[in-house]
């Protein structure tokens, strides 16, 4: 499994962090291990060109996610097809923003993009009211069960 991040913005994070989750959230998913995953942070100005050009929407946002090979979600019988998961890009200044809204850390924040991130490029949505309850759903799973590995690793 190869994950790449590039933090080309201000913000200083753990990138081992980010790493380890990604990993978790792709093995608990059953991406094949050969497929690869590209995570950026990026500052506002950046984030805002992206989500005008490839979303004709103004300003900032938090994540973008730009899927490669169309890969989805295997089974624990059938992991997923080889090949490029995708892109991600997730802008730390808006997370920050959220974060404190939402009454938690910018790296709690960021854990809930990314994995949102990740379910997007597995062909996840939340525009019609039934994926919205899938999406979330299984977002805020997948976020109780990291917070859990993170527990158990962090008291060994």
């Amino acid at each position: 499994m190869s994950i790449d991040i590039c933090n080309e913005s201000e913000y200083e994070l753990d990138e081992k962090e980010l790493s380890d989750q990604s990993e978790f959230l792709l093995r608990r998913l059953h991406i094949n291990p050969a497929a690869d995953l590209s995570i950026m942070l990026v500052n506002e100005v950046v984030m805002a060109n992206l989500h005008e050009r490839f979303m004709d929407e103004p300003g900032s946002t938090d994540v973008l996610s730009f899927p490669m090979d169309e890969l989805r979600e295997g089974t624990a019988d059938e992991l997923s097809a080889e090949g490029i998961l995708g892109d991600i890009v997730l802008c730390p200044a808006v997370a920050e923003r959220q974060g404190i809204a939402a009454g938690h850390s910018t790296d709690v924040e960021l854990r809930l993009l990314l994995t949102h991130g990740v379910l997007h490029l597995l062909g996840h949505d939340h525009a019609e009211p039934e994926e919205h309850k899938v999406m979330f759903g299984m977002q805020a799973q997948l976020l109780a069960e990291w917070e859990g590995e993170r527990n158990r690793r962090d008291q060994v």
